[in-house]
């Protein structure tokens, strides 16, 4: 009789579970689906920060990597002064290079370096790799440099190897001329052009350029010598400048 009347009441169950599990089920998934997608969320706004953060720690390597690299070739510049002033006796003074003349008609630089420092009109301006100018303007902590290729400037030289004499001449372009070398005269291109002293401004010796283009017309008495300079000046970052030379 007892196992008659359990009968309706499992099978109500049952049909109780046959209806709600799928409910269930269902209430379940969606569940799991909004926690993944609140997970998927957040770690997307985690990625995005954790990016932003790695972005501004790349960028301040770089800088840092940028500093060390400027560090350097500041050195290896310095290095080539320290060794060529070792090797001339005079007195120099390092200067760096804060402008430039942006005009088209005149070639020159101002330098962090004026009377304070020894400096007076006339000093001659150089780097390692040859002359750079002289200076034209002097004040008390700056001073204004015409570098050789102004048309303005003249420098007394030689060819090195035959001794062959001439004036450079600033062109107002990155090459300058070898004047007043005479046709009879051989000068060969490739020859280095040096300071010969005689002008009293630059030390005898200091390297100007090299031959780039030789020119002879038999109705001159001159050769039309074109030169390249040593000194990039496009570049030049710091100079030496000989002080006290009068």
């Amino acid at each position: 009789m007892g196992s008659t009347e359990s009968l309706p009441a499992q099978g109500l169950e049952r049909l109780f579970i046959s209806i709600t599990s799928p409910i269930q089920q269902g209430v379940t998934k969606t569940i799991h689906f909004t926690r993944n997608i609140w997970n998927t969320y957040f770690m997307t706004v985690l990625a995005v920060q954790e990016n932003v953060e790695l972005k501004k720690q790349l960028e301040k390597t770089i800088e840092i990597k940028n500093q060390c690299k400027e560090l350097k070739l500041e050195n290896i510049r310095l290095k080539k002064f320290v060794d060529f002033t070792g090797l001339v006796p005079d007195t120099y003074v390092a200067a760096q290079v804060i402008a430039r003349d942006p005009s088209p008609w005149f070639k020159t630089i101002m330098i962090d370096k004026g009377e304070k420092d020894g400096l007076v009109k006339g000093s001659p301006v150089l780097v390692s790799e040859g002359i750079v100018g002289q200076t034209i303007k002097v004040a008390h902590n700056y001073s204004r440099v015409l570098l050789i290729t102004d048309r303005n400037s003249a420098v007394d030289a030689l060819v090195q190897n035959s001794r062959v004499r001439g004036i450079v001449k600033g062109n107002n372009t990155v090459k300058c001329s070898f004047v007043y070398a005479l046709r009879k005269d051989e000068v060969k291109e490739g020859e280095m052009i040096i300071s010969s002293g005689f002008d009293q401004v630059f030390p005898k010796g200091l390297k100007i350029g090299s031959v780039l283009k030789v020119t002879k017309v038999h109705s001159q008495l001159f050769q039309d010598i074109i030169i390249e300079t040593s000194v990039d000046f496009d570049k030049i970052e710091e100079v030496l400048v000989l002080k006290n030379i009068r």
